[in-house]
């Protein structure tokens, strides 16, 4: 299912623990001409109870597209990715590595942990900000995405 002519908003869950990074995407979406739902969470931990729908996140939606960070504090990307690609219920979600780090050894470990696609962070804004914007194109409006299992009309934090 792509989001063209979809009558719900597509939901992208981006773990970043880096507040420019979080506003910079922000700015990126807000242009968008897809209804979108962005929420953010600070680490690894916190993805996870997202994701599992724990404790403040008990009526999260199912996240369309996971936006997730390497390098973050108490639980880092490549623990979450391999945790929620061994979970039968969350492993379809794409997931889109966006990290500052080009070690050739966190590239392969991302893609051997099943990522979806690696994308190293640019310095500069306006490369950045066109970078979250053809994430956003592809993954909600060309890619075929897999139906969520039970759809959630209650978000967490909504951004339009």
């Amino acid at each position: 299912m792509n989001f063209i002519h979809c009558h719900r908003p597509f939901e992208i869950l981006l773990a970043e623990d880096n507040p420019g990074d979080v506003r910079l995407t922000r700015e990126a979406l807000r242009d968008t001409t897809i209804s979108y739902h962005l929420h953010v969470v600070p680490d690894g931990v916190e993805t996870m109870a997202f994701l599992r729908r724990q404790g403040p996140y008990g009526t999260a939606p199912r996240p369309d597209l996971i936006m997730l960070d390497l390098n973050m504090p108490r639980m880092d990307g490549r623990r979450v990715l391999a945790r929620l690609k061994s979970d039968p219920s969350l492993r379809r979600i794409p997931v889109v590595i966006l990290s500052s780090s080009q070690n050739d050894a966190d590239i392969q470990s991302a893609y051997d942990l099943q990522a979806n696609c690696y994308i190293t962070k640019p310095t500069d804004l306006d490369q950045f900000i066109m970078i979250v914007k053809e994430i956003e194109e592809f993954w909600a409006v060309t890619a075929e995405l897999p139906q969520a299992a039970a759809p959630d009309d209650s978000p967490t934090e909504k951004t339009a």
